[in-house]
């Protein structure tokens, strides 16, 4: 047994001890340098061969270079524990520097982004932009729109009475066209003006419905105005929000506060008219109703349907983002989702 051999043995093991990089490199090469096939052991069968003299010499050389290559180990062991230790700790710990940040800055709501949008179009086109409370009587909200106590077009509109004054004299508004009556009121034609805010009614919350909404309409009221400047109209805003290759149609259809009146829609933005799933395959999507201001309602506020004449429209600007937006549930709008909200 050359004393070289045991050396080069030893220096072998001090390499690959050095070269483990984890717990479980270390183990394998623990194993083959001082396992039942090592060359240690392979020298200590080789024992029995020598005389006794040599024998007990080179076994006390043998015990010896095992029990420094076993040191070796056991430092690196200890070495590669707390390195694993650290590696763990790091790959757990919580990351609570963002505490001693501020707050991050927040940004508008979809839906007040799309109001804003909507109110600069128009106001590009000369509208103004008024305003009113949500809280309303039935006279605001239904009979000076040509819908009296009774009249079966109230069913239309699922109303939240309050407890107020008389019964179901009070009411959240079902929607912004009371403050058509008030811009009326306030003043005299001639009147351009658009109404944005929120609307109650008592629905069930699905994809398309919410209990909690959001209009804008429109009014304007002077002489000789016609249904083709209602179509003008639409057309002209149709072109400036959605872009000049998107158009608008009409097609007949009630409401009892004008005549005659119309549903409006727009060619879909998704498929330039071609057909897809967003419109139905139809190339149209319906955006709200609109329509000449009937008589009575001028007769409510005082002013001569035999002077004056106007049009009326109206659409949701929560289903507007919807579309414009792309995203298949309203009620996305009000579940405060960050990873919704960020998108936009």
């Amino acid at each position: 047994m050359e004393a070289s051999e045991l050396q080069q043995i030893y220096d072998d093991a001090v390499f690959r001890a050095l070269e483990a990089r984890t717990l479980g490199e270390l183990r394998v090469v623990e194993s083959e340098t001082l396992g039942k096939r090592s060359p240690l052991s392979a020298l200590h069968q080789r024992l029995g061969s020598l005389a006794p003299d040599e024998r007990r010499d080179a076994g006390r050389t043998l015990n010896e270079t095992r029990a420094r290559i076993e040191g070796i180990f056991a430092r690196r062991l200890g070495e590669l524990e707390v390195e694993e230790r650290r590696r763990q700790l790091n790959d757990e710990r919580l990351d609570l520097t963002e505490v001693l940040r501020g707050p991050e800055r927040g940004h508008l709501h979809l839906v007040t982004q799309t109001r804003d949008a909507l109110e600069d179009v128009f106001v590009g086109m000369g509208f103004g932009v008024a305003e009113g409370p949500e809280v309303e009587t039935d006279w605001y909200n239904f009979e000076a729109l040509n819908i009296p106590p009774a009249h079966p077009a109230r069913s239309l509109w699922d109303t939240l009475y309050l407890k107020w004054g008389e019964p179901e004299s009070t009411l959240l508004r079902t929607h912004t066209s009371p403050v058509q009556i008030r811009v009326m009121q306030s003043q005299g034609p001639p009147i351009y003006s658009v109404m944005p805010g929120r609307c109650y009614r008592q629905e069930t919350s699905d994809a398309r419905h919410l209990a909690v909404f959001h209009q804008i309409e429109g009014l304007v009221v002077d002489h000789g105005i016609t249904f083709g400047h209602l179509a003008g109209t639409i057309e002209a805003f149709t072109n400036a929000y959605f872009g000049a290759k998107i158009h608008s149609r009409l097609r007949p259809s009630y409401y009892p506060f004008t005549e005659p009146s119309a549903d409006f829609e727009v060619g879909c933005i998704f498929c330039d008219g071609a057909g897809c799933r967003v419109c139905s395959h139809t190339g149209w999507i319906e955006l709200g109703g609109c329509g000449m201001v009937h008589p009575n309602v001028f007769g409510a506020v005082g002013i001569d349907a035999e002077e004056w004449t106007g049009f009326a429209f109206g659409f949701g600007i929560d289903r507007l983002a919807m579309i414009r937006h792309d995203f298949d549930d309203l009620r996305y709008l009000l579940t405060n989702d960050v990873r919704f909200l960020r998108q936009f």
